[in-house]
């Protein structure tokens, strides 16, 4: 026994010394780098050992830590910052938005359709044709024909008789489809209405080709015609090829972390794959949005802890409570100003997400729910509230609202009381800006909408992204909005009182995104202890102009402690 205890008592030591003692494989010098850690928040130098950033400090004291073997970069006065972590967006979307037919920076009707002409002599007949980014309040001039503010696709139609298109508009809340699609999909004037969701009909009751919100699921038919079949093995380097795009595209930006706001349990099955085989570049922290049969019969697998080396997490559940505001969908209190007597859409029955909240706090996953009107975001606070008074012993929960655009004033005390994650992307409000008036009036458009500056006073946690791809992935131009609320085409502003500082910018696309993951003991800020995920940029957000934190570029991307993009 004296032996064996002689034993381990030389192992333990040896290993001691043999962890003490190891150099830093890299050192980052001679930079202006912000921590995003508040105890100390900005140092000259990084050193990293493995994945993980072993010290933090001056010059002089890290580079006393370079070994034989340590590589040195020396930033020479650039600006570098923690990883950055795009707080709601949708990967996949994003993917198939850098492959398919991007409409975001398009201004009528008539250049959509060109587009689509051009797009259609490029694909075989046997493929869809899938496009998004078109948003019907951004164009000067509207079509001929048009019914409830969208144009109708006879145009479209027309010029696509033979294949099947489908055009997503920029919130991801409506479509327009051409009459081949609408036909396989068999929806007609006798078609009703689904619940939560809107067919966009012409003075005859006719379908224009414009669904709305739940409607949208009417043409899930038609895509398991075509999908039915390609085997599981083609499906998944479809997906994949579509996910390495976008990975690519996010690391280009910086981002190192990313919350995929709502995948099927399918897509979770390709992305456990996809970690296996060491290909996901950027971790991902997942929203699951499925039936509640599919996700209870998942249940045995959830949550999904920082697998696969931290790259892959999996807990939480992703809701819709309301539609947009661009569509007329976010639920109101009051009726919309350009829409007298209309407030709006709950798409899903207030009963089915207690259900799906119940079964989130049973097991312990984060429920994050869409919400953009006042009423929306009221009904959401509401039900969390309901759940949470079941057992006041746990707290700290973090469930999130996602999006919470427009929330009445009486509402802020609740978020910051329940400890509810706002999750709000700064790009929208001036993306969405110039409309909102017109939906909402003055009055709420000032005080309720994208009230950052009054959530933030309150104490409430803010999470910050781009819901790309509804809009452009670009963070910079994101924490451009979120500290002018200025629109970068015209100088547009969105009620300024409301802007956040440089710092709440910065923290708001790193550490802040981390707390709203339950991350930030591993992300989010450069502390020794945490993983090496660091973005070095040409421009000092700290310092530099407004208008120059919109157009910054990322010169090197580090992430795992190792370089995955360097610029040309």
């Amino acid at each position: 026994m004296f032996i064996l205890r002689c034993f381990i008592t030389i192992w333990g030591l040896l290993t001691y010394n043999s962890i003490f003692s190891q150099t830093p494989d890299l050192l980052l010098i001679n930079g202006h780098i912000y921590t995003s850690d508040d105890s100390n928040p900005i140092c000259e130098a990084v050193a990293i050992i493995d994945n993980e950033i072993s010290a933090i400090g001056t010059n002089l004291e890290i580079n006393k830590l370079k070994g034989p073997q340590t590589k040195v970069i020396d930033l020479q006065g650039k600006f570098a910052m923690p990883g950055l972590i795009e707080g709601h967006g949708h990967m996949y979307g994003l993917g198939k938005s850098l492959v398919e037919l991007n409409l975001l920076n398009t201004t009528s009707w008539a250049e959509i359709l060109k587009m689509v002409k051009l797009k259609e002599l490029t694909i075989p007949k046997s493929e869809w044709l899938i496009g998004r980014g078109w948003h019907q309040e951004k164009w000067p001039n509207m079509p001929s024909e048009v019914y409830q503010g969208y144009p109708s696709n006879k145009e479209l139609s027309s010029i696509t008789p033979d294949k099947f298109v489908i055009l997503y508009h920029a919130s991801g809340h409506a479509l327009i489809a051409n009459a081949k699609l609408m036909s396989i999909a068999n929806i007609t004037a006798s078609t009703p209405d689904p619940v939560g969701g809107r067919i966009i009909r012409d003075a005859d009751g006719n379908p224009t080709g414009v669904l709305e919100e739940n409607a949208m699921d009417l043409l899930e038919v038609a895509f398991k015609k075509f999908s039915v079949n390609q085997s599981q093995d083609t499906l998944y380097s479809l997906w994949k090829k579509t996910i390495n795009i976008a990975q690519e595209e996010c690391i280009k930006n910086g981002i190192t972390g990313f919350h995929d706001a709502g995948v099927s349990i399918q897509e979770i099955k390709y992305y456990s794959r996809l970690a296996d085989e060491n290909e996901l570049k950027v971790r991902m922290w997942v929203m699951i949005n499925d039936s509640f049969v599919k996700i209870k019969a998942f249940s045995n697998s959830l949550p999904i802890i920082r697998y696969a080396k931290q790259m892959l997490t999996v807990k939480a559940i992703k809701q819709y409570m309301d539609g947009a505001l661009g569509s007329h969908g976010a639920w109101l209190l009051a009726s919309y100003d350009d829409k007298p007597g209309f407030t709006g859409q709950n798409v899903t029955p207030l009963l089915e997400l207690e259900t799906m909240a119940a079964f989130s706090f049973e097991h312990n996953l984060q429920l994050c729910i869409h919400a953009i009107g006042d009423r929306g975001n009221r009904e959401v606070l509401n039900l969390y509230e309901k759940i949470f008074n079941t057992n006041k012993d746990r707290q700290n929960l973090r469930w999130r609202i996602e999006h919470a655009q427009h929330v009445s004033p009486d509402d802020f005390d609740k978020f910051r009381s329940l400890g509810v994650i706002a999750s709000m992307q700064a790009i929208h409000c001036t993306s969405d800006g110039p409309f909102v008036e017109k939906r909402l009036g003055k009055q709420r458009a000032q005080f309720e909408s994208y009230a950052w500056r009054s959530l933030l006073d309150k104490g409430v946690h803010l999470a910050n992204g781009t819901d790309t791809p509804v809009e452009r992935l670009n963070p910079f131009e994101c924490l451009y909005a979120a500290v002018t609320r200025k629109r970068l085409d015209n100088g547009f502003s969105f009620y300024p009182e409301q802007k956040m500082t440089r710092t709440e910018a910065l923290k708001s696309y790193t550490i802040w995104n981390a707390y709203a993951a339950f991350e930030e003991d591993i992300k989010g800020s450069l502390v020794a202890g945490k993983l090496a995920d660091i973005v070095v940029l040409d421009t000092d957000l700290l310092n530099c102009t407004d208008e120059k934190i919109a157009t910054a570029k990322v010169f090197t991307t580090i992430s795992n402690g190792k370089i995955v993009y360097q610029l040309h």
